[in-house]
């Protein structure tokens, strides 16, 4: 079975964000995979650093408007887009005023984590799936990017499983080497519930939530890992072998590295 839809859902992608690891991977392996006959879909989160007028964004209007509840508080979902002409594509963007808008990226002006960045990535995993229910699109395969995206998994199995858009989706997560040094919010776990969601569905992810932790709660979830950073704490990819789960080791060459990934697509819709 070929994996012809591919939805990609990235922290960071180069030139909206400064050039990293993984902005690079953001920008460029969406592109070989639609390169290679897929159709994909791009999400990222809409930094406060991103010029909007520089890179062209404009809000959808038909996808935005719908509330998300956290910690029984609501925040507005406003969705906006930038086209990528010579490459033939699109990046959706996730924005909130108090998540997003007026923010830099992960950490504050003096390099200090944000203290509810756990509360913006539930918000931009839940942000993701509504809108792809809402372009009425099926991915076969899902790949995360980034610890922003490690809820995915998570929602897709157990809250978003009997959605037409998600019912045969597979997940793959990329683990990175940068993740972040302050725990998140001690009462994450309440924070994540979703429909038939409860506490106990994150048990494997141990308080206080690091980034270990959160990794560990991606790929229970997940239906493949890919090490994309050269150096990847050794518990978190023993945690997904130990699973038994189809591992795509790190890659020196990119161009290796993206044909693992589009062979793992295939792979792991056989594996079902």
């Amino acid at each position: 079975m070929s994996a012809k839809k591919v939805l990609f859902i990235t922290q960071e992608i180069t030139p909206y964000v400064p050039e990293s690891e993984l902005s690079l991977i953001g920008q460029n392996l969406p592109q070989v995979i639609q390169d290679k006959g897929r159709e994909i879909r791009t999400f990222m989160p809409k930094w406060g650093i991103v010029n909007e007028r520089r890179n062209q964004l404009h809000e959808v209007i038909r996808l935005s408007g719908m509330n998300l509840i956290i910690d029984d508080t609501d925040h507005p979902l406003i969705i906006k887009v930038a086209s990528v002409q010579a490459a033939r594509r699109q990046i959706y963007f996730i924005d909130n005023d108090d998540y997003f808008q007026h923010r830099l990226m992960t950490t504050d002006e003096n390099g200090t984590e944000y203290e509810d960045n756990g509360e913006r990535a539930i918000f931009y995993a839940r942000g993701v799936l509504e809108t792809v229910k809402k372009l009425r699109w099926c991915p076969d395969v899902i790949h995360c990017h980034g610890w922003m995206s490690a809820m995915v998994p998570l929602y897709i199995k157990k809250a978003y499983n009997d959605e037409p858009s998600f019912r045969d989706s597979k997940v793959v997560f990329s683990v990175y080497g940068d993740g972040f040094k302050s725990n998140l919010a001690d009462n994450l776990h309440e924070q994540l519930k979703l429909k038939d969601i409860t506490a106990d569905d994150a048990k494997m992810m141990n308080s206080p939530v690091n980034y270990t932790e959160l990794c560990k709660l991606a790929i229970s979830y997940s239906d493949g890992v890919v090490q994309n950073s050269e150096n990847v704490d050794s518990e978190i990819m023993d945690y997904a072998r130990g699973l038994n789960l189809p591992v795509v080791d790190y890659k020196h060459d990119f161009e290796e590295y993206a044909e693992a990934c589009n062979l793992l697509y295939d792979q792991i819709l056989v594996n079902d």
